[in-house]
């Protein structure tokens, strides 16, 4: 009998120390627990490591479930709007902005000395983008601020009072959807035409409009017809404006115009429309923009938003 009591108090002693060895193991390779800064048998986790929130096979998974969502919308969307293929996703703005200058002719005297905003009708960059910018603000067309909405196409509006003034809700909705709103001037006059005190009028007024119903200053003025001159950039520059970009090509309902001799678009060409439609145009803004996205569409073009880049 004594041997029997014997033996359970030494297989109780066993199990003990398995279960001891067990828990310090656990404890060891889990957190670090040990203690001594100094003790050899202390194992610590990697610097930074931290435990996963969700399996990566089931994040992956879902992240792909939820791409190929969005792919199927905006090819339903594509379709819905009359345009043969989806409009190619941009890559992704890069981390460093790259450098602006102004383009070469574009300059003005003294434009370095002075630090004024640059003239500008191409960003650098060697990927198939392009920047759709829209000017003044006439037509108010609700289908238009839907269709882009719908496609994910990004662009840049640059408005004048004195057509903005019609409808500021209208744009305010573009604005809610991520479109920046710039300065185009209050009533589009041929700026150089003007003295330095009735150009600064001009665009800081604009600014003063701007913040007013949109609660920011831009850093975007373009100058109306693309014409300006020193006291332009002067002006431009003492109203808060960094940049003053034109552009390189022009869409219309019908057509595309170019500004080189080549009439091609290029690696970050800023492009130029204009809020118009049946009363200028031989068809709406939707129009245009079914002409617009087939033809950059079928040269492997993307359309990337000009204020990521600057």
């Amino acid at each position: 009998m004594q041997l029997v009591r014997q033996n359970e108090k030494s297989g109780r002693r066993r199990t003990l120390r398995r279960v001891s060895v067990a828990v310090l193991a656990a404890c060891a390779l889990a957190s670090g627990c040990a203690s001594g800064d100094g003790d050899a048998t202390t194992v610590r986790p990697a610097p930074g490591q931290q435990p996963l929130k969700a399996p990566p096979a089931r994040a992956l998974d879902s992240y792909a479930t939820r791409l190929k969502a969005e792919r199927a919308r905006v090819v339903a969307a594509a379709k819905h709007w009359g345009l043969a293929r989806p409009p190619l996703t941009a890559p992704a703005p890069p981390a460093h902005k790259p450098h602006i200058a102004p383009r070469k002719g574009f300059e003005v005297d003294d434009q370095k000395e002075l630090g004024l905003p640059p003239v500008f009708t191409t960003i650098p960059t060697k990927k198939k983008i392009v920047f759709l910018t829209i000017d003044d603000g006439a037509e108010k067309d609700p289908a238009f601020v839907r269709m882009m909405s719908e496609l994910k196409i990004p662009y840049t509006a640059f408005l004048s009072d004195y057509l903005a003034k019609e409808d500021y809700g209208y744009f305010k909705t573009m604005q809610r959807a991520g479109v920046g709103l710039n300065n185009h001037t209050l009533h589009h006059p041929y700026l150089p035409g003007l003295s330095y005190a009735g150009q600064k009028r001009e665009i800081c007024g604009m600014q003063d409009v701007i913040e007013k119903h949109y609660g920011k200053r831009p850093a975007l003025f373009r100058p109306p017809y693309g014409n300006y001159n020193q006291d332009t950039l002067k002006a431009a520059k003492s109203c808060g404006v960094k940049y003053a970009p034109i552009w390189n090509a022009e869409v219309f309902v019908d057509r595309m115009d170019y500004r080189e001799w080549d009439r091609d678009i290029h690696p970050g060409d800023i492009i130029l429309t204009h809020f118009r439609g049946r009363e200028d145009w031989k068809g709406t803004m939707p129009d245009m923009i079914r002409t617009f996205m087939k033809y950059v569409t079928d040269k492997g073009y993307a359309v990337a938003r000009l204020e990521d880049y600057l």
